[in-house]
């Protein structure tokens, strides 16, 4: 290769590069809009977000991410930080499959679509050479590399995706289905963005016991128990015995899922949270008034009251004693399975019962 033809490849790579500054106004945001933007050896951004030990520290940082980037890729801050808690319940159930270094943003980007398909280096960071080779990595800090693991580039990537679609609310539901091909996805995802756009908030993780305390209630482990009515199956969940009218509620920061009759749980109610858990509330005597699907319900609220409904057609009630079943299922992504609400019920009662306590030695 002569000197000239050499010289001609630079200033192609050169003019790609340039072609390239689609990051660079992010570029320039992160650094504030000086020339430091452009310095070769600027300090880096994701420093000023490294993880703190406390919550509350970790939901203001990843907030202000959430925020900064939505500035520039016009996608709300709360879409956003609806896509990252999604991915993260999705690490959770699957840690081998996505296993990536501890960072705050929880989404996980394969390497082969982080660098392109037919890209000969799945570890590639050059800009340049992703963009050639069709992969979704972008450089949203202005440090000349995309990293799959660098905070700031990672949701900038995605969030630059999805933006491709519009800024309406269907537009994002588009944007979502092209990048995960799943309803449940789209479904989960959208609830998410409507908590934090409702509360204004990341901290919302508290719970409270589906019962008052202060009610005569009894309950014991009895999920795995064998049922006979439609068919053998077992308990998926844990049956807490009260009297008729006595509150049922949201024992979490959720969404209501669907609300109706079941053959099986007659007047039951479900709820969506932020954990991508599902928490089933069967056998009601009634809900609440005003209470209906797509409705944000907080931890405490009033949704329903123990009855004994069920077992039959609609409005089928009294084929056993009064009692809340309470049940959660964890969504995997693709399906759900249930786990034992047992021990998370004995905690929820004891941290509530703890915080009466100290409620009414402070107002002695």
């Amino acid at each position: 290769m002569n000197k000239l033809t050499r010289q001609k490849n630079r200033q192609w790579v050169r003019r790609i590069a340039a072609l390239m500054v689609i990051p660079s106004a992010a570029c320039c945001f992160w650094q504030g809009g000086t020339a430091a933007a452009h310095a070769d050896h600027a300090p880096s951004p994701v420093a000023a977000f490294a993880p703190e030990k406390k919550d509350s520290d970790v939901f203001t940082m990843r907030k202000q991410l959430y925020e900064r980037i939505s500035a520039v890729t016009q996608i709300p801050w709360y879409r956003l930080a609806a896509i990252d808690q999604y991915e993260r319940t999705l690490t959770r159930v699957h840690p081998k499959d996505r296993k990536h270094p501890e960072r705050a943003i929880g989404i996980f980007v394969p390497l082969t679509a982080w660098a392109g398909p037919l890209n000969p280096d799945p570890e590639d960071t050059y800009p340049v050479t992703i963009e050639l080779y069709s992969g979704m990595g972008l450089d949203g800090d202005g440090d000349g590399k995309a990293e799959s693991n660098n905070n700031i580039d990672l949701l900038y990537s995605v969030a630059s995706k999805l933006s491709a679609y519009g800024h309406r609310e269907d537009n994002f539901a588009d944007g979502l289905w092209a990048y995960y091909q799943n309803g449940r996805a789209v479904q989960r995802i959208l609830q998410y963005g409507k908590l934090y756009e409702t509360h204004g908030r990341l901290d919302l993780f508290d719970h409270a016991f589906p019962l008052p305390v202060k009610s005569d209630f009894s309950y014991r482990s009895t999920y795995g128990l064998g049922r006979s009515w439609g068919g053998r199956r077992i308990h998926e969940g844990t049956d807490l015995f009260a009297r008729y009218g006595v509150p049922v509620r949201s024992t979490c920061h959720g969404v209501v899922e669907l609300k109706g009759w079941n053959r099986f749980g007659g007047w039951r109610i479900g709820i969506r949270d932020l954990n991508n858990h599902y928490h089933y509330y069967a056998h009601l005597q009634g809900f609440e008034k005003g209470i209906n699907a797509g409705d944000i319900v907080t931890p405490g609220q009033t949704i329903g009251w123990v009855g004994s409904s069920g077992y039959g057609k609609p409005g089928t009630s009294g084929k056993f004693p009064p009692h809340l079943h309470y049940g959660i299922y964890r969504d995997t992504g693709l399906s759900e399975w249930s786990f034992d609400p047992y021990p998370l019920l004995k905690q929820w009662e004891i941290q509530e019962r703890q915080s009466l306590r100290k409620n009414k030695q402070t107002h002695r």
